[in-house]
């Protein structure tokens, strides 16, 4: 089979995923969110739609989406960093347990039931939404971030519950760094540095050490979709200046409260699933 052949065999596939792309990048330059907490969730529904069970759908879907976020993290980075806003002193400090959690979560991904996987992404999800509703523009909790030992284990566990999910990190640490008194925008720009120390280890394993689904959509290797990879990519990177340029004309704020209300229905819904 020719690559003409092949693409028109799967074209409403690639359609499928192409808007997921569009989606997720506009979403991410409009109300500065992560492409992950979009991209699991729309994967782990539209996999389904094409027979996949949900538990293969599911880690299929957290494995494609860490290695989305690799190229989208680096030009992240690149752009935070020329604002000054990447603080590579916490990112020295923070690395090592980061990668350790990653390098655990990840390595549980590959041997878990896919079930698992669905209700701590539900849980995370509402706990995300719920912050956006509520906790948004609030003031801090604590004036300064933990002792070293509270440090490690703080940062362990971002690596390690994004890598479980196939999130990037800021839907967990920017909410933890900022109820600790820590600056917002910095918060933001070490994110995405934080994004790329979990995206790429958590993306790799997946990919080197997973086993296919037998139920796998075409183009699976391991458990990342490469057809949802490069579908993905380019348009979200793509996309993500015209939700910045929208954001400058629209209410950004309700815009993000009737995201977290759509995250929330998405998180519950989810977690539904694994009871109905």
């Amino acid at each position: 089979m020719n690559i003409i052949e092949f693409i028109t065999n799967n074209l409403s596939t690639f359609l499928a995923l192409a808007a997921t792309g569009i989606f997720a990048g506009v979403l991410a330059g409009l109300l500065g969110v992560g492409g992950g907490i979009v991209i699991v969730p729309v994967l782990f529904f539209l996999f389904q739609s094409f027979g996949v069970s949900p538990e293969s759908a599911m880690l299929i879907a957290t494995a494609t989406s860490l290695a989305t976020i690799v190229p989208t993290s680096i030009s992240s980075i690149r752009s935070h960093n020329q604002k000054g806003n990447v603080d590579f002193n916490l990112l020295k400090r923070w690395a090592v347990f980061i990668f350790i959690g990653v390098l655990t979560g990840s390595w549980l991904v590959t041997r878990v039931d896919g079930t698992i996987l669905t209700m701590l992404f539900g849980v995370i999800a509402t706990l995300s939404a719920l912050n956006m509703l509520f906790r948004t523009g609030k003031s801090a909790l604590f004036q300064q971030l933990p002792n070293t030992a509270g440090q490690n284990v703080m940062s362990g566990c971002i690596g390690f519950f994004s890598a479980m999910v196939g999130i990037g990190g800021g839907t967990i640490s920017v909410p933890l760094l900022t109820l600790y008194n820590y600056p917002a925008h910095k918060a933001v720009g070490t994110a995405a540095a934080i994004g790329l120390i979990i995206s790429l280890p958590g993306a790799l394993t997946m990919f080197l050490f997973g086993t296919t689904p037998a139920d796998a959509p075409v183009g699976t290797f391991g458990l990342v979709n490469l057809m949802a990879l490069f579908c993905i990519v380019p348009l979200t990177v793509l996309f993500a200046p015209v939700g910045a340029s929208l954001s400058a004309k629209l209410d950004a704020i309700k815009l993000k409260k009737i995201f977290a209300l759509v995250l929330l229905f998405t998180g519950l819904r989810m977690l539904a699933e694994l009871v109905l």
